[in-house]
């Protein structure tokens, strides 16, 4: 036989079928997976992130109003006025604590547990003697003098520092047996 002979004998070539688009492969699979997971946790963090902010900013702008009316009613009686800015000012500090905590003991705190506790769980480079004392026991008394600018201070630095904290900072530890928080720190 000849090569020309032997050349006719040979079949055309054939084109192997196109690739098709589905299935995809088990890397794409894997990628499609971890991409929805880093969307889901992403999107979780993400609006964790957006609430925490939005409730900052509704907690600021409550003690921003008490300060407001404090600033429109010392005109009046200065005493009365430091006095329900002092509640009011303690009143938000507890809502927000509670948000924080919900099933702690946060709202029966009072005097130096209630110092002990802001201590342990915000920011109070700003808190000296005279607001802690304020804070601590400013409702019972019948009149108080305390610098309403440096407890204004305080307040949205506490706030602040319990909103848009790192989650791994430290925070109360709650006391398994009474329900109570373990706080350590000095008194007032």
């Amino acid at each position: 036989m000849d090569s020309a002979e032997l050349l006719n004998q040979l079949a055309d070539i054939h084109l192997p079928e196109p690739v098709g688009l589905w299935p995809p492969a088990a890397g794409w699979w894997i990628l499609a997976v971890l991409l929805l997971a880093g969307l889901y946790f992403g999107g979780r963090k993400a609006i964790a992130f957006w609430r925490r902010r939005r409730f900052c900013a509704h907690a600021l702008i409550e003690l921003d109003r008490i300060y407001d009316e404090y600033a429109t009613d010392e005109a009046g009686d200065p005493d009365a006025a430091r006095l329900h800015y002092v509640n009011a000012l303690n009143s938000v500090l507890r809502r927000v604590a509670l948000v924080h905590f919900p099933n702690s003991a946060v709202a029966s705190l009072g005097g130096k547990d209630w110092l002990r506790f802001l201590r342990a769980s915000g920011n109070c480079m700003n808190l000296d003697r005279e607001l802690a004392a304020a804070l601590s026991h400013g409702r019972f008394q019948p009149t108080i003098s305390v610098d309403a600018d440096s407890l204004h201070v305080f307040g949205r630095e506490w706030i602040r520092s319990m909103y848009l904290r790192r989650r791994s900072g430290s925070r109360p530890q709650r006391n398994q047996t009474t329900g109570g928080l373990k706080v350590s720190g000095s008194d007032a």
